[in-house]
């Protein structure tokens, strides 16, 4: 729909474009009026893109651009023009060198911008330096996202997309006891961040155009504003890679922040159950990581200290094994 609207406005003002070239200056530049109007609509959906897709360090960039292009335009074409030969074109001269030159303006200070040798920077350096994250319903309904912004390791602010929103009032109407639980504690999640001081929570009200699908309007909301995913779906970590957004999966956080245990240390912990084999008694530690203890069948429901005798990584997780301290 939007495609085609932006066909025919640039048709439109092509045909604008001729009458007014019929109109000044006879019918021989209904033709000449035609080109102007269509170039001046492609021009405008340009500059619609620029403002839309790009980021805000690109788009003052842009500005910079048009302002240089329009000086050197106008002075160039303000020259040719009092050369006599050249009085007639002049209103072509000045259309075109301004088309060319804001290009051409535009062009140079975004390559200059992305240059490594030219420190572009708006606003503060605090700015700059944190990048904009997205939440998905995922990481909201997890919760953990709160704690880790309250532990000031999340800079920059926490975009919550207006969609994603509307999918968690979904969740937390449901007919399903579990469903309806995970979708009013994501809600709670959401209200423990914006009354947090730590993080800054912006609610965008941005609609895109893939339809229903929630994870391809958070892709092309962060390829918009080339800002960061946060989530724990597995499925749109995947997508993101595919399109080459950024995603940061507290899973993964998670996961790398476990303690790492090495033979012969000593850690406490309290037995809940028996092992799979005999004698061994099995507990858990803060998280989630199982401890098989020899021996430790006799100490069920205890708080034991035991030390390290191998580590197991397998696909579901890591499993310690152990044994009972001397002295237990």
């Amino acid at each position: 729909m939007r495609r085609g609207l932006q066909i025919f406005f640039v048709l439109f003002l092509g045909l604008v474009g001729g009458g007014v070239g019929n109109y000044t200056e006879g019918s021989s530049f209904i033709l000449t009026g035609s080109v102007i109007g269509l170039l001046s609509g492609l021009f405008l959906l340009f500059m619609e893109y620029l403002v839309t897709e790009r980021s805000g360090r690109e788009i003052a960039a842009g500005v910079i651009g048009i302002g240089i292009g329009l000086l050197v335009a106008n002075s160039l074409a303000y020259g040719l023009s009092l050369i006599q030969q050249m009085v007639r074109f002049r209103l072509f001269l000045f259309i075109f060198s301004n088309l060319i030159f804001i290009y051409l303006g535009i062009l140079v200070m975004l390559r200059l911008m992305a240059s490594k040798t030219m420190n572009f920077r708006i606003g503060s350096k605090r700015e700059n330096a944190a990048i904009d994250k997205i939440l998905d319903t995922s990481a909201i309904i997890d919760g953990r996202i709160a704690d880790i912004s309250e532990s000031h390791f999340i800079e920059g602010r926490l975009i919550l997309p207006r969609f994603v929103i509307r999918e968690l009032q979904y969740i937390a109407d449901s007919p399903d006891p579990l469903r309806r639980a995970r979708g009013r504690r994501g809600l709670d999640i959401l209200k423990r961040l914006q009354d947090s001081n730590e993080v800054e929570v912006v609610i965008e009200d941005a609609e895109m155009n893939e339809g229903s699908d929630v994870d391809a309007k958070l892709v092309r909301l962060a390829e918009m504003k080339k800002a960061k995913i946060v989530t724990n779906d597995y499925n749109l970590n995947k997508v993101c890679d595919l399109h080459g957004v950024v995603v940061l999966n507290i899973n993964e956080l998670a996961k790398g922040l476990r303690p790492v245990f090495l033979p012969g240390e000593a850690l406490t912990l309290r037995l809940i159950k028996r092992g799979k084999e005999m004698g061994q008694g099995v507990g858990y530690l803060e998280d989630g990581t199982m401890v098989v203890v020899d021996d430790g069948v006799t100490k069920l429901g205890r708080t034991v200290t035991c030390v390290v005798t191998s580590v197991l990584q397998t696909t579901a997780g890591r499993m310690i094994f152990s044994k009972l301290k001397e002295g237990q």
